[in-house]
This record gives structure tokens, sequence and C-alpha cells, in this order.
């Protein structure tokens, strides 16, 4: 379309503009994650060491590129190089690197992670060779860390809304069959296929038809919607866009916690700039459709990621799920036909439409076509953001991408607090829906945790059913009364007040509770202790035959000593006690006295000779008093 090509032959200048700039180009992560290591005060040291050697150069603000453990991360463009990347950048090295850069005019080698482009730089290697970086796929994440995402035009100059553009130029059937033939599903969970959940809402007939996003990422250790949101917004609003052509809906609603400001702003930003461009409300690119969105925040409860839960909430009642069929695609929101689509499918359509079907079917596997976001986070090596192929192995993931762990890998927990802790003997198991079904977890939205001998699945069982159990709604029985019980078998068990009959007990009670829940957050919640009971049945038996945690994490079941044929007196555990429960001078074997331990595993876990053992409390009654 004429308009589209006016805001693209713009937006191509400007950032031809910026990229080939004789004046250097700062560009800082300015995502959540940048912002938590230190960027904001970066930020003041970039204008402060400009100002101090007289130089100019023009700071981007971008977002977060995926490598979370290297933030804050800054680049560098100056003087017709490239742009080069430089990690862990705190107050001191910012200064550092900006004066090597721009005065010097060398690189700090230290610093230095790689260049971005086409032209290589002598000694430095391609960014995109950091090894959590080149087994990727990057299509819903291309953008992130690259652009501003505040700068609408930053997004157009890239390809941006171009789909949309194709779109406009398709009927809303054509637009349906292409989702379909690229077997789209929907990146929230459940991965259910997206053309279907369409073509029955535009089936639908009603005066009124509305479309959700669903950015309610409730998971403990999840951040997938939380960065492609900071980093590439308009992703997501153009997928918005071209969803609600093809299912004939004119009003959209964003419903996002409130616990993400940054991101409702950048939002709120892009909305603004979007009306400004006619790229929203009334005929859209000069085109028949009409189409306005609302940004919904939600208080954070867990169970409104549901779909009909989430209806309720923006309706202003309770968060509460309901039976279903009726489903929204047929009657949602005010009773009429409802799509709603997480963050990432949305991120997605851009690029389908964009390059067609086949294009995307060339990633993936059979049925689990396309690539899928994670959050990589624990016991990892190298943590943050990444996009790979489905199907690709758990053991790549974790050690070619995440780099493994310090200590000896023991699981992998999939899909959050509702999904399964997958053992090491699992770790060649491709990454799709049907494959961590068939092990007992779940997709989810992404969540990946990954634990080492350190991790106690007995209490890592306890913590998420903790989790689930106070975000139930409380509608049905098995959901508000079975996750409390189990609840509290698990703190038996931690606690030594429990015998081996409970094992029994927690796991039929488990299947009692996927088997008769309402709706997915109870039919999931048992996802935890079924697994580990499966996977881990020893560790839960020495928990309440032996009353001993392997893992030195369930407090009430250990004590720690020094062990005196290796302890060498170097006092590191002595200077990291709290409670002064260590005592003994340098270079003489230390004492340890039980009763002012608090156990909080820190001299545990500082000593480099394993010179301090947890062992097993003598515990003279299974029962409780």
């Amino acid at each position: 379309m004429n308009s589209y090509n006016t805001l693209k032959e713009k937006s191509t200048r400007e950032w031809n503009t910026l990229v080939n700039s004789q004046e250097p180009v700062i560009y800082l992560g300015m995502a959540s994650c940048g912002k938590a290591a230190g960027a904001d005060k970066v930020k003041e040291v970039i204008f402060s060491t400009l100002e101090q050697y007289n130089l100019t150069a023009k700071l981007v603000e971008v977002g977060c590129i995926g490598t979370c453990y290297l933030e804050p991360l800054m680049d560098i463009s100056a003087f017709g190089n490239p742009r080069v990347s430089f990690g862990n950048i705190d107050e001191r090295s910012a200064a550092v690197v900006i004066r090597k850069c721009l005065v010097d005019k060398e690189y700090h080698k230290g610093k230095v992670l790689g260049y971005f482009g086409d032209t290589p730089l002598d000694s430095i290697p391609n960014f995109y060779d950091q090894p959590m970086l080149k087994s990727q796929v990057r299509i819903v994440t291309k953008n992130c860390g690259m652009i501003d995402p505040e700068n609408m035009n930053h997004y157009i100059a890239n390809d941006g809304y171009q789909g949309l553009s194709k779109a406009l130029e398709k009927s809303p059937a054509e637009i349906i069959t292409e989702v379909t033939n690229a077997g789209l599903r929907g990146r929230g969970g459940a991965g259910f296929r997206t053309g279907i959940k369409w073509q029955t809402c535009r089936n639908t007939e009603s005066d009124e038809k509305y479309l959700i996003c669903n950015a309610d990422e409730g998971d403990p250790g999840a951040f997938m919607n939380r960065l492609l949101i900071e980093s590439d917004p308009h992703a997501v609003l153009e997928g918005m866009l071209i969803a609600a052509y093809a299912i004939g809906a004119t009003q959209g609603y964003i419903y996002i916690r409130a616990e993400y400001p940054l991101a409702i702003l950048r939002l709120q930003h892009a909305l603004k700039k979007m009306e400004e461009a006619n790229l929203i409300g009334q005929n859209i690119l000069g085109s028949d459709f009409s189409f306005n969105i609302k940004i919904k925040e939600g208080a954070g409860a867990f169970v409104c990621g549901e779909e009909t839960a989430l209806i309720h909430s923006i309706e202003g009642e309770r968060g509460m799920p309901r039976t279903r069929p009726p489903f929204p695609a047929v009657s949602g929101l005010h009773g009429k036909p409802t799509v709603i689509n997480n963050v990432e499918t949305l991120g997605t359509l851009p690029h389908i439409l964009r390059n067609g079907a086949d294009w995307y079917r060339q990633f993936g596997v059979e049925n689990n076509f396309g690539t899928k976001t994670f959050s990589l986070v624990g016991k990892i090596r190298r943590s943050g953001l990444i996009e790979v192929p489905l199907g690709t192995p758990l053991r790549k993931i974790i050690f070619d991408i995440g780099g493994g762990t310090q200590k000896p890998f023991k699981a992998v927990q999939t899909g959050g607090p509702s999904g399964g802790c997958i053992p090491a003997e699992l770790l060649d198991t491709p990454i799709t829906y049907e494959t961590l079904a068939s092990v007992g977890s779940i997709m989810g939205s992404g969540g990946l945790i990954v634990l080492d001998q350190d991790t106690c699945v007995v209490d890592l069982a306890r913590y998420f059913l903790d989790f689930i159990q106070k975000e139930s709604c409380g509608k049905c029985t098995p959901c508000r009364v079975g996750t409390r019980h189990m609840v509290e078998i698990l703190e038996k068990i931690c606690e030594g007040k429990a015998g081996p009959e409970y094992l029994d007990k927690l796991e039929s009670l488990a299947k009692l509770v996927k088997s008769a829940s309402l709706c997915q957050l109870g039919q999931t919640a048992p996802n935890p202790v079924l697994t580990t009971l499966r996977y881990f049945r020893p560790e839960y038996v020495q928990h309440l035959s032996d009353y001993y945690c392997p893992a030195l994490v369930c407090k009430t079941l250990i004590e720690y000593t020094v062990i005196k044929e290796k302890c060498t007196g170097c006092q590191r555990c002595v200077s990291v006690c709290p409670t002064g429960a260590i005592t003994g001078p340098r270079s003489e074997i230390h004492n340890l006295d039980a009763s002012k331990c608090i156990k909080c595993r820190a001299c545990y876990e500082i000593c480099r000779f394993d010179a301090i053992a947890g062992n097993a409390i003598v515990i003279t009654s299974k029962k409780e008093e």
C-alpha cells in the first residue's frame, strides 16, 4: 500500500542515517535485565565520560538480545567500523571502553564480545558466534537488542509492518489458510493450532468480535513475554493487527500483569506512535480495516493465564475459570466470539505473512514447526532468553547453549510450576509438545529451570505446589483442597514428620487432583510431584525412611560438621558464617557449634576443600506431635 511505502521510505532513511553515521553511536541494553544489572548507572557514566573528553556520540537505548548473563551490554559503532559489543559493563569499565574506543581508537579486549554485520574485524569474533547464540534461530527475537523499542521507525526499517501490509492485500480466508499451512501452534502452552482457533471465530456469526493478547506471564523464572515486549513491542502489535483482520475483530486487549511496568510503558508509547501513523484506529493504512487496542493491567493472579479466567478479569469480575464448551472462540468476552493468543504467537505472525508458510515450515520438526523461545534460568552458566527450533534436544539447550552447570547436572523443570522435572537420562528428549507430555511434563510458556545436585526434588515439588495452592482460585474442590493436602504432606516429608506410608498417599492424591480439576491450573498442578516420584523416588525414600536430605536442603533433617581431615583452616567459612558458629585461627582446624548454626549453607557452598559435611539428624519419632 502507498501509505505503508511512505512509512517504509522515511524509516529506512532514518535507520540508514544511524547505522552509517560518521558520529559515534553507543547502544545500551535497557530492558529490565540490563537495568537490574546497573545499566542506568552506566548510562550516567556514558554521558559524563563523553563530557570529560569533549566527545560527541549518539546514545540509542535498545532492549535485550537474550544474553542476560552478560548484562549490562554496551555496543559502540565508530569511525566506519562495525558495531562492536561489550559485556558485563559496570561504571568503571564503561568509562574505560569509551575512552579506548573513541579516544585511543582501539578496543578493550577484556570486555569485547564480538562485532555485528558482515564486515569482519581482526581478532574480534562475530557476536553471533557466542556459544549461547550460535545454535539459535532468531525469528521472533531478531530485533531484540538491535533496535530502539521506542522508535517505531527502527522497527519499520527492519521490515516491520510489511506483514500487515501484505495481509491487507489478502482476504481474511487467505490469511487463515496461510497460518494454518504454516502449522503455527499457540505458544502459550497448550499448543492448540492457531488456524483452527481463528477459523472457528471467523465462522461464528456476531455483530462484534474480540482479540486478546495474553501477556499474563506468571511462571516463576519465566520472562519470554516481558523481554519481547520490552525489546520489540511493535512485533506483537503488528501480530495483533494481522490476527484481528483475519478473524474480523474490531477491538483488542493486551492483558498484561501490572508487575511489568517497563513493558507497559513501551506498549503505551508504541500505541501512541501507531495512532499517529494510522497503524491503528479507523481505516488502517487506507484500508477498510479498523481496529483499536486497550491495555488491561492484571493484578498478578496466576490463574488468569487461563483463557476464561482472563476474560472474567477483563470484564471486571474475579478471575475464575469456567467450564468449556462453549470455547472463547464461540462465546468469550461479553459473550462474543473471542480469540486469545499468546505474546509469542502474535510476534511470530508478521514473519509468516512476510515470508510465507513454506519458509516457516523449514524450521522445527513435523507437527511442531517453527521456533520457540525459552527462558533459561537456575543453576546454568549462561542464563537468558533463547530461541531454538522445536525439536531441539534438551541436552543441546542446556549444555551447548546454556553452558551446563557448575556442579553435576540433576534435572530440568520445564513448563514452570505446572511442568515436570526431567532427569539427566532423558536429556536427549527433543522439545516438542508431544515428547514433553510423554515424559510427564508440558511445554508451558517456555520456562526452563536447570537443577544441579544441590537441589532437593522433594523441596522443589513442595515449593511449586505451595505456589500453585496459593494461586488456586478455589472454585473446584479437587484443586482447592487437594493441592493444600499435597503441600501438607510434602512439608511433613521435608520436616521428618512422615513415614513411608505417606508416599502412596501423595501419589494417589496427585492423580486425583490431575484427573478431577476444572481447569489446566489444577490438572497440571501435580506434575512436579508425579515426575519427581517417577524419576527420583529413591530421594523421597531417603527422606521418609532414613530421614535424610541428600541435597542438604531440608534443614530439619541435617546438621553441618567440619571434617577435620580435610579442613585447612583457610577461614573462608568463618568469614561467611552469619552467627559465629564456626571458629578457629588461620591454618588450624576449625570448629562448628551446632547450637549456633542456622543451616544457611554458606559455609558448605564456599568451602573449596569439601571440609563441610551435612549429616543426618537422628529423629526419634516419625509422627508429628
